[in-house]
């Protein structure tokens, strides 16, 4: 049986723009895009672990927003559980330390990158959510 991967995605809107963040070379999925973030660790909540993974990822906080998308896409290496949110920055700006780029796109041109599959249902959702109406307690 196959390694189960619980792990978040934040989907970081500003100015109706969109972070995408590309996977280095190096690693599993290389070179594909995702909208970062990482794994849950044992007794965090979905959303303490992706303000966590940001902070550390990006070297920025943010706010996160409204659940987009759980998802389960089954890999050669594991079985991944994607649960993606919206999210805004609160605080610093992105810097990359895990990933090789990163790009703000509209959503609608989300679809130009060559994502890594657990992420796609999440961008087809974003794409058809209008994303100038999130809001964030």
């Amino acid at each position: 049986m196959k390694k189960k991967i619980e792990v978040v995605g934040a989907v970081i809107v500003q100015a109706n723009t969109i972070l995408c963040a590309k996977r280095g070379l190096d690693k599993s999925l290389g070179g594909l895009w995702e909208f970062p973030g990482g794994k849950i660790e044992e007794a965090e909540t979905p959303q303490e672990a992706l303000y966590r993974e940001i902070k550390e990822e990006m070297l920025c906080e943010i706010i996160i927003g409204d659940h987009i998308k759980t998802t389960m896409y089954e890999y050669d290496f594991a079985i991944v559980h994607l649960t993606t949110y919206f999210a805004k920055i609160s605080s610093g700006t992105p810097i990359l330390t895990e990933h090789i780029e990163m790009k703000w796109l509209p959503s609608t041109e989300l679809t130009n990158l060559n994502w890594a599959p657990a992420d796609i249902p999440a961008v087809q959702e974003i794409i058809r959510t209008n994303i100038t109406h999130i809001t964030f307690d």
